[in-house]
């Protein structure tokens, strides 16, 4: 109980013990920015970073880069279980790793993953507030994306404040019941994480590809895809597309970095492996990932992040899913939905790889962010903790 009482003493001295849960990469990313900014005001919050390790290497590698490290790692993640699996671990780790340890007065997640809803359920057992980042994502299908969507859904009824990256959100979460109050607009934190890459990171990316000779340049295409939704028939069928466009354009470098998940490496690798003008690679460090965005001449990806990072380079960007929470990007011009269509994969790639690069580029404002969303949430939980101290 050390850990229980030290943080029971800093309590008396009037620092709140804000816990930060996440599991996965993107998760980091997005939060790292909040992190970085509370650690800034040391006399009012003590931190507390907790990694469930939903996706061990990813998100640990991408700790480092922000120069941040867990204080408890729950390491919940074991080969091919079942998501029920999954909960009930992250659940009980979170029980009796975390909160018997440590005197939480607030837990702060991101986002829609296992971790998020764990995280969100075990603080509301224990009547702790619940903050959420990246509040108010809908689809309204229940199966697209699967079982984010339902996971989102639920954290919103326990959250007591909700960041909600643009108005859309808000209106969403306004529909289902959720008290105005509760509901504050911030923008996405996923850009002010881009804005933390210094150009000396960007010169190390460079090197980084040139060392495994990877030519970067104009017609480079950058794909991601790993969603669980598009795992089976659906991944045959976008592979067979990427197939298809990396016969046709020879002269062109296509870029992959390859999810872990055995479902989705086996397939790849067996499709790719095999053509020059292809790069399998292993999960990129954020700095790598955002650099090949920066270069692309085109993105196709499942990722939610890529869909809000993609417009601050101006690259256009087709979304192999069926159904997006993130439908500012479409409204905008920046992102097309494609689904696992091979047609429309290869039509709309076809509209791009075509022409130059230059002729491509999207002009618009990345409706996502202006990179000041981490100190905007910095300051509605500040407002929050002195308001309840004045109640």
């Amino acid at each position: 109980m050390k850990e229980f009482n030290f943080y029971n003493k800093l309590k008396a001295m009037g620092k709140k013990n804000v816990l930060f849960i996440f599991g996965t990469r993107p998760e980091v990313i997005k939060l790292a920015p909040i992190i970085i900014e509370l650690k800034k005001y040391p006399d009012k919050y003590n931190v507390i970073v907790c990694n469930t390790e939903q996706q061990k290497e990813l998100s640990n590698q991408t700790l480092s880069y922000f120069n941040l490290k867990a204080d408890i790692s729950l390491n919940c993640m074991r080969d091919n279980q079942a998501l029920a699996d999954i909960q009930s671990r992250i659940l009980n780790s979170i029980e009796h790793e975390v909160f018997d340890k440590y005197n939480i007065d607030a837990t702060i997640v991101q986002g829609d993953t296992m971790t998020v809803l764990c995280g969100a359920l075990v603080s509301f057992y224990h009547k702790t507030p619940v903050f959420h980042v990246e509040a108010g994502l809908r689809s309204y299908d229940i199966f697209e994306p699967f079982p984010e969507e339902i996971m989102r859904q639920m954290t919103s009824r326990v959250s007591v404040l909700n960041f909600a990256p643009t108005s859309k959100n808000k209106q969403a979460l306004l529909s289902e019941g959720i008290k105005e109050s509760t509901i504050f607009v911030t923008g996405n934190t996923v850009i002010d994480a881009l804005f933390c890459l210094s150009e000396e990171t960007m010169l190390s990316s460079k090197k980084f590809y040139e060392d495994i000779n990877i030519k970067i340049n104009n017609n480079l295409v950058l794909i991601t895809v790993h969603r669980r939704e598009n795992h089976g028939q659906r991944l045959d069928h976008i592979l067979d597309a990427i197939e298809y466009l990396v016969r046709k354009y020879s002269d062109h470098t296509f870029v992959l970095p390859v999810h872990p998940n055995p479902n989705v490496r086996e397939k790849v690798h067996s499709k790719l492996e095999n053509y020059p003008n292809v790069h399998l690679l292993s999960p990129l460090d954020y700095p790598n990932l955002v650099y090949l965005m920066k270069n692309a001449k085109l993105i196709l990806t499942d990722s939610g992040g890529i869909q809000e990072e993609a417009p601050s380079f101006g690259c256009p960007t087709l979304v192999m899913r069926y159904e997006t929470e993130r439908q500012e990007g479409i409204d905008a011009g920046v992102s097309t939905l494609v689904g696992a269509d091979f047609d429309k994969i290869v039509k709309y790639s076809e509209e791009i790889l075509d022409n130059d690069k230059d002729l491509t580029r999207l002009k618009v404002q990345n409706p996502y962010g202006d990179g000041n969303s981490a100190k905007i949430i910095a300051q509605i939980i500040k407002e929050f903790f002195d308001n309840k101290k004045a109640s």
